[in-house]
């Protein structure tokens, strides 16, 4: 076997994973459990929707009193309502179960509550009472009015269309912003997804005492170049997977489902954005992937590894807790720390380039750092594999491990 063959250990790491039982068993349970939660919906919607038209086939019985003058008798009338003609004894006959609900319209619908009393259909479907009430106004009002224009401007339904500019250009709204955005939401699923594996990658061999006679044959840069080669194609599966009830239920069963309208063909995909967010997903990947890999070299098992994987993975969720900051004043201290740190930079940047916040000279920077610090993590991990494969019962040293002459 060639000492150099990476090819050879991408497919061995990667059909080695696909092949184990626990990994679909893990990658399936989400698309098994949306399924079930998508039926669940479906029924639920199924069931929303009868009871809905069984509903509208039946008015709502009520009477009123209207002390405004504002409500229309012909419009209450087609809603199932009639003027009260005891209103001293209504609310005793709604609470008797003799009147099925009564509405008492102040003087002034302004300043006073209109007043709603009914018999009790459960916490849901009391709410239709309100409803009624309020719809009865609106409508009573417009027929008042005598114009929807009119109407429609009281009430501000209306819609309005903006226009921003930068640098003497449109500036794009949230169809430029959603497509940056997909190298976050990609960087976290595969991080998330293959941190365990990546420990695992190094710790497996480790924990069977195999690792001196895979380095016999093999170089030790090309062996987790592979491995972490090998990480990114099993993470790529996981995400189709994972997306694939997603894609299906928005396709096949949008309404059904109650998703909302997103119409894709809006979306703009601005060339330099979308390459900046491509090589800070990449350069971001190679940096966790180089210290984790390097966690699973030192340490003789994962249970020790687990200690300082933790605070690893916490620093990619650090800059959440500022987001609000970085959207709206991303020149403050505290973002620009967050930018050019090498562990919060994936993150903070790829936010900053979604949202149009972080220049040419600032993503140079931040890119070029990510892959230097990216690169630097893998050969200290290939380093520290070197040594660290041979140790089965301890931590391994840094001291002695950088001591130590290749």
């Amino acid at each position: 076997m060639a000492r150099h063959n990476l090819s050879t250990v991408v497919q061995f790491e990667f059909v080695r994973t696909v092949k184990k039982r626990r990994f679909w068993i893990a990658t399936l349970a989400i698309p098994v459990l949306l399924g079930i939660v998508f039926a669940l919906i479906f029924a639920s919607s199924s069931s929303t929707q009868s009871r809905t038209a069984a509903q509208k086939s039946q008015s709502l019985e009520f009477s009123y009193t209207d002390a405004s003058a504002l409500i229309d008798p012909a419009i209450a009338k087609s809603m199932g309502g009639s003027v009260e003609t005891a209103p001293g004894t209504a609310v005793e006959r709604v609470k008797d179960g003799s009147l099925n609900a009564y509405f008492s319209f102040p003087a002034s619908v302004a300043k006073d509550p209109v007043l709603v009393f009914g018999t009790d259909q459960g916490i849901f479907k009391n709410g239709t009472y309100d409803a009624v009430a309020k719809q009865l106004v609106v409508l009573s009002a417009q027929e008042k009015v005598g114009s929807a224009e009119l109407t429609a401007a009281v009430q501000g339904d209306f819609s309005t269309e903006s226009q921003t500019f930068k640098d003497g250009q449109v500036s794009g709204g949230l169809e430029t912003v959603v497509p940056p955005l997909l190298f976050l939401v990609l960087f976290y699923v595969v991080i998330i997804l293959l941190a365990n594996q990546m420990l695992a990658s190094t710790l497996e061999e480790k924990e069977n005492r195999v690792t001196e006679m895979i380095l016999t044959t093999l170089n030790p840069t090309t062996l987790v170049v592979g491995k972490v080669i090998s990480l990114f194609l099993v993470g790529a599966l996981q995400a189709l997977v994972f997306a694939a009830p997603m894609v299906l239920g928005y396709v096949f069963f949008h309404e059904q489902l109650a998703m909302p309208d997103f119409d894709l063909s809006n979306l703009k995909f601005q060339f330099l954005p979308m390459l900046v967010g491509a090589l800070l997903f990449t350069g971001g990947f190679i940096l966790f992937t180089g210290v984790l890999v390097g966690i699973g070299a030192v340490m003789p098992t994962a249970k020790d590894a687990s200690t300082v994987f933790a605070p690893v993975m916490i620093t990619m969720f650090i800059p959440f807790y500022i987001v609000t900051m970085v959207v709206s004043d991303p020149g403050s201290i505290i973002v620009q720390i967050f930018t050019f740190f090498p562990f919060t930079a994936p993150i903070t940047a790829m936010l900053r380039n979604a949202f149009g916040s972080l220049n040419g000279v600032s993503a140079a920077i931040v890119i070029a750092e990510l892959f230097v610090f990216g690169i630097i993590a893998l050969r200290v991990a290939v380093h520290l594999f070197r040594y660290g494969s041979i140790e089965y019962s301890r931590k391994l040293s840094l001291r002695t491990a950088f001591a130590k002459k290749n």
